[in-house]
């Protein structure tokens, strides 16, 4: 298994709002109809920023997507399809600042299971 997880920035020529509704309602959907990622995705979950008083300081990102591969080559054959390259990147394009998005691809490390 393979984990890219992003750190993401917002196309500066949209608000924030905009964003998140975007990438709820726009860009899941679309990333999620990639008949590879049926295969090869185990996990994909979005975080955007909450709002509140909370003990840590808030990183200056739009939110995050978190997407498990199956392995290195899955993710290859998902980031490589047609429907990405077609679709899905250029939806990117819209509502994200590449440039300023950050990407690390790693393996995970269960240190507390998960709770039911």
């Amino acid at each position: 298994m393979i984990k890219m997880t992003m750190l993401l920035k917002r196309n500066p020529d949209i608000d924030h709002a905009a964003f998140v509704q975007h990438h709820r309602e726009t860009h899941g959907p679309l990333f999620r109809s990639i008949p590879e990622a049926e295969t090869h995705v185990l996990r994909y979950i979005q975080t955007h920023p909450a709002d509140g008083d909370f003990p840590v300081p808030q990183a200056n990102f739009d939110g995050t997507a978190e997407i498990w591969f199956d392995s290195p080559e899955g993710m290859r054959a998902v980031l490589g399809s047609e429907t990405y390259e077609q679709k899905v990147f250029p939806d990117e394009k819209t509502f994200l600042d590449h440039e300023n998005t950050l990407i690390l691809v790693g393996v995970q490390t269960e240190i507390i299971e998960e709770r039911g």
